[in-house]
């Protein structure tokens, strides 16, 4: 494509008017390269400074989701890697723009989701001269982000875009951070001037299986292991490596727990799915081999482990392998690629004889499993008044298919959740991850949603959670995106509440945690949703089944017991 000059006489004598090479705009270069990428969505809030990308991203037909907070923009960017593979964008304006993005951006951090946040900036002409919403947001960013830069000019537009998605899977997932001045951004550059990566020519294979040595040794250890276990993290979702942990266990005979998105790596009611057994596993076995997660507050800093027991780590970070805790073993790389490597590195005998030598281990954890089940059981099924949480949550879990993807927001009763409900298939728990932000879950379902309009979505909200972005249903509502939306209601941040009490007493266990009996059944149906009010544990299941066939964004407000706290919540482990 060329450029005319009309009006202007020709030098050559032909009466044509000259020529000029096509040019394009930052923005545009901006789209091309998130095009290039695979991303087809991105998350916004409109600012002056940063419109030119949407202009580009309608010629490329890249989806611009406008939202009402930037918060949400970023979470939903997280959302949306969780759900895709694929990095997650979210375009902000600068200044407050940008700072409003920061939480969701250390969300993807903590969480190992590989997302770009784009920010504004005003024109280099004007740098320190105190341009409208001028902020040094590389500064504010750098700590949170595996990469932060300003894009310079025009031409390396794309090529910055590219260099930040690089970053992204560099090691453990993560986020970048790029600033795009205003006059960069508007600027046109011949094309040809401008830097175009091609799309899969500019990132290397991450699937790097590790030291092979290490994995010979892993081997041996499972061959002489008689009570070995083995904990699927979020990393097993993230590398995509379902397939190769249900081999790796089915194989090699070794019980299995699960966290975060590692949940639904094998089905509830796998003879080597295994859920509240996890403290006795991890106290009685003489093998535990952790994949995909760290030794944080979650693990107790890894003091949770047997001090007798051989300890495996499988990390894609360096960083992270033996970090609170000594080990014996730690492997570095994909950790798909590494199970299924360990798989095949053990030998036929080791495989047969582990089948027989572990039967009577798997049947001992499966009658602990099975006790704590029981135990709980009359909980789940209370009919008491006010609400009972597990009975919430029992509900919730009962309702779920194979195609239901479950987000949890919340404190407390996100953590009665974490005991019961299990997802029935890999990739469909989403949570907010070690840095326990509450107020992804709005911005979850939109990247879910739009990204996977055929699963069903399922949210559990604690009220409080709720409030911090619930306006954004209304964007669900607009971009019609319907999803089945549980607020369990102690008007109350029960899980602060609790600590309260325990710690000054209970006159003192309302100060600053207290909050109004708002009927979010109505707020729903004032945003153009399903809502509906449920404060008999029998109504909730009916409840539930009319959000579902209503084809509308919903919110079921079910009315809990605030006098009643989750097991984790009464012991604080998350303080410990």
């Amino acid at each position: 494509m060329t450029q005319t000059i009309p009006g202007r006489a020709a030098r050559d004598g032909t009466g044509r008017a000259p020529t000029l090479p096509e040019t394009v705009s930052g923005g545009h270069l901006v789209a091309k390269a998130l095009k290039a990428e695979g991303v087809d969505t991105i998350y916004t809030l409109c600012g002056g400074h940063i419109i030119d990308i949407y202009d580009g991203c309608v010629d490329e037909g890249i989806a611009v989701i406008d939202v009402r907070h930037e918060q949400v923009a970023a979470h939903a960017a997280d959302g949306y890697a969780r759900i895709t593979g694929k990095p997650g964008v979210a375009v902000v304006t600068a200044g407050p723009g940008t700072s409003d993005a920061i939480t969701g951006v250390a969300n993807a951090l903590r969480a190992e989701s590989p997302m770009l946040l784009i920010g504004g900036q005003g024109a280099l002409e004007q740098h320190k001269m105190g341009s409208l919403q001028d902020l040094p947001h590389v500064d504010m960013m750098a700590p949170i982000t595996k990469f932060a830069a300003t894009v310079p000019d025009t031409a390396r537009t794309a090529d910055f875009v590219s260099m930040a998605f690089r970053e992204c899977f560099n090691g453990a997932p993560g986020p970048s951070f790029l600033e795009i001045p205003r006059n960069v951004l508007d600027a046109h550059v011949p094309l040809e001037q401008a830097r175009l990566p091609k799309p899969g020519s500019y990132r290397a294979s991450t699937h790097s299986v590790g030291d092979p040595a290490a994995i010979e040794q892993l081997a041996g250890l499972i061959s002489r292991s008689e009570k070995p276990c083995v904990l699927f993290g979020n990393q097993v979702w993230t590398c995509r490596a379902t397939d190769s942990a249900i081999e790796f266990v089915r194989t090699l005979n070794i019980p299995a727990f699960m966290n975060g998105a590692g949940r639904g790596t094998l089905a509830p009611g796998d003879p080597l799915h295994f859920q509240l057994a996890r403290r006795h596993a991890f106290t009685e076995a003489d093998l535990i081999i952790v994949v995909g997660t760290p030794f944080d507050f979650r693990m107790g800093y890894g003091r949770r482990l047997s001090p007798t027991a051989k300890v495996v780590q499988i990390d894609l970070d360096y960083r992270t392998v033996g970090k609170n805790r000594d080990i014996d073993l730690g492997l570095v790389g994909d950790v798909g690629a590494i199970l299924a490597a360990t798989t095949a590195a053990a030998s036929s005998g080791c495989v047969s004889n582990g089948i027989a030598a572990r039967k009577a281990w798997v049947d001992e954890l499966r009658a602990f499993e099975r006790a704590a089940f029981e135990k709980r059981l009359p909980r789940q099924h209370s009919d008491a008044d006010p609400i009972d949480p597990y009975r919430l949550v029992h509900e919730i879990n009962e309702f779920l298919t194979e195609d239901s993807i479950y987000v949890g927001d919340g404190g407390d009763i996100v953590t009665f959740s974490g005991q019961v409900v299990q997802p029935k298939s890999p990739g469909h728990w989403m949570d907010p991850g070690p840095l326990g932000t509450l107020g992804v879950g709005i911005p979850f379902v939109l990247a879910a949603k739009h990204a996977r309009p055929d699963k069903e979505i399922v949210a559990l909200f604690g009220d409080g959670a709720f409030s911090l972005t619930g306006w954004d249903f209304e964007t669900l509502v607009r971009f019609d995106l319907p999803f089945v939306g549980i607020v369990g209601n102690n008007s109350s941040m029960n899980q602060i509440r609790y600590g309260q009490i325990q710690k000054y007493g209970e006159d003192r266990g309302r100060v600053g945690n207290t909050l109004g009996k708002v009927k979010y059944d109505e707020f729903a149906k004032m945003l153009g949703g399903y809502g509906e009010e449920v404060s008999d544990p029998a109504d909730i299941a009916p409840a539930l089944q009319r959000a579902r066939e209503s084809g509308l964004p919903s919110l079921i407000n079910v009315w809990i017991d605030p006098e009643v706290y989750a097991p984790g919540t009464m012991n604080q482990t998350m303080y410990k």
